[in-house]
């Protein structure tokens, strides 16, 4: 149970178009140059890419694993998760497979969604 920052980084690095950049200080991980995911400078925990009206039904629904940092995110379309709450790798492949399809162009998202729906594993 539980997930590790090694396996955002090779899940998130896994989807196309994918590269790592530091910002901030912290890992961030960028489709054509948008951030759909970083890695909190402690690595328990990743903000992701998540529409505003969708966070507050997730956070009730599993406190455990989602939350907002107060005073940084009420704004954003941001959520964080906290990795050791993730049951599994796969849960926390559909994560980012989300927030990647929330970043990644168009024309990338639709060509990658007619690849089927696989776990991105390298």
């Amino acid at each position: 149970m539980g997930t590790t920052a090694e396996d955002v980084r090779r899940i998130a690095l896994a989807l196309p178009e994918t590269a790592e950049k530091l910002a901030w200080g912290m890992p961030t991980f960028r489709v054509k140059g948008k951030i759909f995911a970083s890695l909190a400078d402690d690595d328990a925990s990743m903000g992701v890419k998540c529409p505003i009206g969708d966070r507050e039904e997730l956070i009730a629904s599993e406190p455990e694993k989602f939350f907002l940092r107060p005073g940084h995110d009420e704004n954003y379309a941001w959520l964080r998760v906290r990795l050791t709450a993730l049951d599994d790798e796969d849960e926390l492949a559909a994560i980012l497979l989300d927030a990647w399809r929330q970043a990644a162009p168009r024309k990338l998202a639709e060509a990658y969604a007619g690849e089927g729906e696989g776990t991105p594993t390298t």
